[in-house]
This record gives structure tokens, sequence and C-alpha cells, in this order.
């Protein structure tokens, strides 16, 4: 189910100067440019309390250290995070209390009506159209939306604590399905053809974002039918939509704590059969998992609840039809610092075939012509492709509990043979940086850093699909889908949900 809510929009007279990339896209030097750009730049929410222009990077991105989350399903971190102490909690009373003045002040505005919102990105050979909505959370043995990659804890306390404390959920995850160009697909392509947009934004990076409102109760009606029989990919959000479900299971705590404490009434005084209080409110009604016979009519539609829908039952989404709107994936790449080229080629070579390229231009020609797995290295020293590895060593290092087709992926080979085996590493968040798209990015921070760039080619999409759908999880940070939403042309506040 796609619900409609009563978005919070910004009222300024360039939309784009208050928008940004999603929060684990934005660098030190992005959010100064950012809040630069405008006081009202939604970066003052998403990443509260940024420090002054001169201060270190550490101080802009510091997340803190938090015990695991209950559900271990749901665990996730940010690229590139930052080694220090914790942040005081003061940045996310920052974040609510910004929210407020500014809902106070004007800058942003309730719209009066709920409505499901059709999302439109256009620019140079991209164009990509969308429904942002609250999407129903359901239990995760439903399969209705499938998560494909692994997470970890520590950005999803920082999300967990801004979420609480400002009561909103202030920028969509990005989910894909196969729509088969159906009724939901067709209007929102009618809405973008016929119909006036209530925001135009034209970003830095050359994309035109419009935003129109669906408020018919009729076409809402057409779209969650179009919506009901289908399954969602989390294409970006992760650690959003792990966030939302563990705020879903703390609310519902907390509800049931107050239910088990509230007097029963009665018309009689109380024996020793009838206590004076209410039973404990039940607990979430756990749906079975679905078998591989049992046909999946529930998708995108919240399952059974004893409970009354409540704001946390959802979270703000955009829903894109990967059929009609093909999305572009692509890669992540790693760096390691302080550890030279030269050390890593060197025991590469006990395992890999190595070939030495003169630059990195013809390195990623090369590793564009050779088949999986292989990734280029880079650094200090030059350029080298790793290919061809022995296949007793990575048959040994890959975990027999995978299927093989995880096993054939290169962020998988990374993961389990490459850092841990050839390199005697671990991939956490201390040794390995990551860097998105950009392989010319990743050499430079990785001479920056006396180490070494890994650079991978994208995974395939059907492989992605086929791993989510047999319930396994690509390692964490595998894949990069855009072009991603963009942050702050609607936002959602639980008081207005």
């Amino acid at each position: 189910m796609l619900r409609p809510f009563r978005g919070v929009r910004f009222a300024v007279d360039d939309p784009a100067k208050v928008t940004s990339p999603p929060y684990d896209l934005i660098s030190n030097g992005d959010a100064h440019t950012l809040l630069d750009s405008h006081p009202n730049n939604v970066v003052r929410l998403i990443l509260p309390a940024p420090p002054p222009s001169d201060a270190p990077i550490e101080h802009v991105r510091q997340l803190p250290e938090a015990p695991q989350p209950t559900d271990a399903t749901n665990t996730d971190t940010t690229p590139n995070r930052p080694q220090g102490s914790a942040p005081s909690p003061s940045r996310y009373s920052e974040a609510r209390n910004t929210l407020l003045a500014w809902l106070k002040s004007g800058v942003l505005v309730r719209d009066e009506q709920p409505a499901l919102y059709v999302y439109e990105q256009r620019g140079q050979d991209v164009l990509q159209r969308g429904l942002i909505g609250d999407v129903g959370l359901t239990d995760p043995a439903q399969r209705i939306i499938l998560p494909h990659e692994d997470v970890l804890p520590g950005p999803i306390t920082d999300r967990l604590a801004l979420m609480s404390t400002t009561q909103a959920n202030l920028e969509p995850i990005f989910l894909l399905y196969n729509g088969d160009h159906g009724a939901a697909t067709t209007l929102v392509d009618e809405v973008a053809a016929t119909r006036p947009p209530l925001i135009t934004a034209h970003t830095e990076d050359d994309l035109t974002h419009r935003l129109w409102c669906i408020t018919d109760q009729a076409e809402i009606d057409a779209i969650n039918a179009d919506l009901h029989p289908r399954q969602a990919l989390i294409a970006d959000g992760h650690h959003r939509y792990a966030t939302y479900r563990v705020l879903q299971r703390q609310q519902h705590l907390t509800q049931t704590t107050a239910a088990s404490a509230e007097p029963q009434p009665t018309t009689a005084p109380p024996t020793a059969a009838q206590p004076t209080t209410a039973p404990p409110a039940p607990a979430e009604q756990t749906i079975p998992p679905a078998s591989e016979d049992t046909p999946r009519t529930d998708a995108l539609k919240p399952g059974p609840s004893r409970r009354e829908s409540s704001p946390w039952d959802f979270g703000l989404a955009l829903l894109v039809d990967s059929t009609t709107y093909a999305p572009n994936l692509q890669a992540i790449h790693r760096v390691i610092p302080d550890l030279p080229l030269e050390e890593a080629v060197a025991r590469a070579r006990g395992s890999w075939r190595v070939h030495d390229h003169g630059d990195l231009e013809h390195g990623l020609a090369a590793l564009g012509a050779v088949g999986e797995p292989a990734f280029l290295l880079a650094g200090e020293e030059g350029v080298h492709l790793i290919t061809d590895p022995d296949p007793v060593q990575l048959a040994l290092a890959m975990p027999a509990d995978h299927s093989d087709r995880w096993n054939s992926l290169n962020t998988s080979i990374l993961t389990e043979f490459v850092l841990p085996k050839v390199w005697g590493l671990e991939d956490n968040e201390q040794t390995v940086r990551i860097v998105h798209h950009d392989a010319q990015a990743a050499a430079r921070l990785a001479i920056t850093t006396g180490g070494t760039a890994v650079i991978l080619k994208p995974l395939a999409m059907n492989d992605v699909l086929a791993v989510a759908a047999g319930g396994e999880r690509v390692p964490r940070k595998s894949t990069s889908f855009g072009p991603k939403p963009r942050t702050g042309l609607v936002l959602r506040t639980f008081a207005t949900d």
C-alpha cells in the first residue's frame, strides 16, 4: 500500500537551493556549499549542527557508537564514517528545533490535503518518474519489500535518533518494482504530461525535478489496486528502511507497555478471577513466511494487524516502475588507506594474475574488457589489473552457506577473499573507505592516503534481483542505483500523518 500523506514543502523562491543529495552522499565540502547556497537548506535537518567552515571533517559526519539493534537484519553503516567520540544528542534536538521553527515561520508549509506525489527527474539521457507516498511497513517474512544489501548498526543509531527526535521522515527511500507498464505508471505519466507541477527545481547536477500531487481518491485507489500484487526492491535507503522498522517496533512496544498499565473498566468490584488491569496488549501479529507455493497477493499492502495503523507503521518512499524507467546501476569503489599499492599487488600475485597498465584510462578499458572476477588496483605507483584468481584458493575462501550466484559477485569475492585472505584485512568502516561511481576520485584518494584504490565493475541487475529474491543480501555498499531522489522536495512529519 502507498498511503497519501500531508506533505511538508519549502515555501521559498528557488526550491533547488534548499534541496540536497541523500545524507550519506554529502561530504564535508558539500555540506558547506549547500549551506552557503541557502540559509534554510535541508542539510540543516538531515545533518544537523555542522561545524565552522574551517573545522576538520571528523566533526561533520561523526556518528554515535551504539549497541546493536534488537533485530540483526536491520543494521547498517554509513560510508567513510569518521572516528572519535560520539556527538552530543543536542545535534538531533537542534534538527527538531530547526524543523519546528521553519514550520512556525512559514519556511516550511504543510499541504492541506493528503496526497500521493508524482516525482520526475529529467536531464540529458535521464528520465525517471515515480510516486512518493507512505509505504506500509510489513513483516519481513511476507517478502513484500526486499532488501538486497547488508547493513551495519552505526547509521541506524544515527537515523533512529534523528527520526525519533524530529518525529519526521526527512528524505524518502528509493524502491523499484516491476510495474509492467500498469495502471499506476500510466497515471504517473498522464499527470506529468497534463497537469501543472507544484514544484520545479533545477539542481547543480543539471537535473530538473518536478513534483505533482494526486488527491483524488479514485486515482489513489486505482494506484493501490495496481500495486497490490507486486513486490518492491530497496534500491537506495537500506539504513533508513531498517530505521523505519526499528522505530515501528519501539513504538509498538511503547503502546503495549502503556496498554498493560491502563486500568480496565469494570461494572462490579474486582474478584480474584477479574484483575483490576487489562492484560498486556498482544504483541505484533506474526505472519508466517510465504512459501514458494504461496501466491504473494499482498505485495505492497500492509499485512493484518491488531493495531490501528499509526504514523510509524509507514515510511516515506519513492516507488519507481523499473520496467518503464530502468535504473542506472553503478559501481561503488573501495580505497584502503595505508596499504601501499606495491604491497597490495605483491600479495595479490600469490593468487591472482596481475597485468600492469600505464595509466588509469588504459586500466579502466582493460577492466571493462575482461570477465569477472577482476579488479583494477590504483595508487601512487601506478595501475594494475588482477584477473583469473586461483580456483582452489577462491573456493576455499567463499562461504558454503551462500548461493553460487552470491559467491560469484565481485563484491562478495572482494569481501570474503581479497580483503581477508589476500591482504589480511577486515571489511569495515575503519579499514575501507567508500567512493561512489568515480574511479578518478578513488585513485586520487588512494594517493593522498598512501593506499590502494580497488575499482570495480557494476553488478548486473539480474544478479541483484536474483540474490534478493533468494533471501540473501549482497555485501555492504555493492550497488548504487540512480538517479536518487533529491532530498528536500517533500518531507513527512508524524504530527500531520
